[in-house]
């Protein structure tokens, strides 16, 4: 009945004005602020506040360390790879050029979430026309190797391509079988972005197909074909870009390509133009649902329901 919903509606109102008076008084919340307007406590400083308002566990120094203010308080260490990836473009998307806060933003999301990869491939099946994997390289942000193994491919080499793949039947002696290989390979990306050149046939050779909002091609990146001075369109290989913007030569001799040093040069082609892709990757992003907790406009009665309440501040008798 409309009386039974009212009654409902003011003992739902009373308990969300009692649990709002308590914050206040624990000064979690301005006396006079709105609950979407409350200024968010960062850091090790909040866990601090919480911990002393529980009642439970003393706090274990006087001062709480400063955080940086360019991490966040919503990006927490358990954050999804998801989110993180997103926090770093729109970190970049609300910076002014400066290398500053790109740098302290690196510091935290890019070491143990960016990689890059190269593969090298023999040719298997009839007339050695199909492509199996013989070695993977896998290097993190700052070009150090943390995998490069030889691998056995599934069905029998025909051609080994030494003069591109650098591979002999020397290497296979010390070779990995690929189901083992491609297991140790996928745990290292899963969760990562992946930077490589043309890496789509590196994920082919690995039977596996990696999110496309986590890969970063560099034979796909517009700006670095401007600045190698090439039209968008164009289809440029690893070599004259690492050539043309790195000053570096690759791929030099006739004893094959490295992968190692292949990964490193794709990496070091996405770090010159890091700042300016990811900032257009983050325009392209979905907007964000904005959080109930935060949101100002928000209506506030819907603050009223027990999920929008900490577990700890519940146990406070209310």
């Amino acid at each position: 009945s409309p009386q039974g919903r009212s009654k409902k509606k003011s003992r739902k109102h009373q308990r969300f004005m009692e649990r709002r008076a308590l914050l206040e008084q624990k000064g979690l919340l301005s006396p006079r602020g709105r609950l979407g307007s409350q200024t968010p406590v960062e850091g090790s400083e909040a866990h601090a506040t919480l911990t002393k308002a529980n009642g439970t566990t003393a706090l274990r120094c006087g001062k709480a360390p400063k955080t940086k203010r360019v991490v966040s308080a919503s990006l927490s260490p358990s954050a999804s790879p998801d989110s993180i990836a997103r926090h770093h473009s729109v970190l970049l998307s609300q910076g002014n050029g400066g290398t500053k806060k790109v740098r302290t933003s690196s510091l935290v999301l890019r070491p143990g979430k960016y990689v890059a990869i190269d593969c090298e491939m023999v040719g298997t099946g009839p007339q050695g026309r199909l492509s199996e994997l013989a070695r993977c390289s896998v290097v993190n942000y700052d070009g150090d190797v943390i995998y490069d193994k030889y691998v056995q491919p599934e069905l029998p080499i025909v051609d080994y391509r030494t003069r591109w793949s650098g591979i002999t039947k020397h290497h296979m002696k010390s070779a990995i079988p690929f189901k083992v290989a491609q297991a140790e390979i996928l745990k290292i990306l899963k969760d990562k972005i992946v930077v490589g050149h043309a890496i789509h046939n590196d994920f082919q050779a690995l039977k596996y197909f990696h999110p496309k909002d986590r890969t970063r091609d560099t034979s796909q990146i517009p700006v670095l074909k401007q600045r190698a001075g090439l039209p968008i369109r164009a289809t440029v290989s690893l070599k004259n870009l690492a050539r043309q913007l790195l000053h570096k030569k690759i791929q030099v001799g006739c004893k094959g390509h490295s992968s190692v040093e292949d990964a490193q040069t794709a990496m070091e082609l996405y770090r010159l133009v890091e700042v300016q892709w990811e900032k257009e990757l983050a325009r392209s992003l979905p907007p964000r649902p904005p959080s109930p907790v935060t949101d100002p406009t928000a209506d506030s009665s819907q603050y009223m329901d027990d999920q929008y309440w900490p577990t700890d501040l519940m146990a406070s008798g209310l």
